[in-house]
């Protein structure tokens, strides 16, 4: 896999794009000029990072999604452009993705017209980091979406407005249909 791993003091030019896999889809929390659909080969959308702010806590971590490589997996997500205030979004986008994510660039897909490939800021789950927990049942990842709490809500709705969100945009990813199977009515 080839991907360049982008360090958090870098300064990246004037206007870029960010990939969306997860809650960014439903809440960016930044402004941007454009707003497309597209995916990214050969990654796979899980709920492989444990989460000791935003969906849980140090004493019960909740989970969050991450990427991971998967050779023939398709990731469908959200592209936002960002230009201007540039120095400002990427604080925030650090920020919220503090607990153990890296910034990597990746070509992505823009599967809209004009339907073209770009190179787009994507934050991934370091795998050597404390925080990612790897290949986990789905039985385990549902219950803890469903005890689990932190400063940005219940990792329960954090799953649900996921769910929400990728219906909304008719995505279809199979690991987060097997985890609605699994969770309580």
């Amino acid at each position: 896999m080839d991907y360049q791993t982008i360090p958090k003091n870098h300064r990246l030019p004037g206007e870029f794009w960010v990939f969306a896999y997860g809650s960014l889809i439903w809440n960016p929390g930044f402004k941007y000029t454009q707003r497309k659909k597209a995916c990214l080969r050969n990654w796979a959308r899980r709920f492989w990072q444990a989460s000791t702010d935003h969906r849980g806590n140090p004493e019960a971590p909740g989970r969050v999604l991450t990427l991971v490589p998967h050779e023939g997996a398709t990731c469908e997500g959200i592209a936002y452009q960002i230009h201007g205030n540039i120095e400002a979004t990427l604080s925030y986008l650090d920020h919220r993705e503090r607990g153990g994510y890296q910034r990597q660039v990746l070509p992505v897909e823009i599967t809209g017209p004009p339907g073209e490939t770009r190179d787009m800021l994507v934050y991934i789950g370091d795998s050597q980091h404390p925080l990612f927990t790897g290949p986990t049942p789905i039985g385990d990842i549902s219950r803890i979406l469903t005890r689990s709490h932190g400063e940005s809500g219940s990792n329960l709705d954090y799953y649900r407005e996921l769910a929400t969100a990728l219906h909304r945009e008719n995505i279809s990813d199979p690991h987060i249909t097997h985890i609605a199977r699994n969770l309580p009515a």
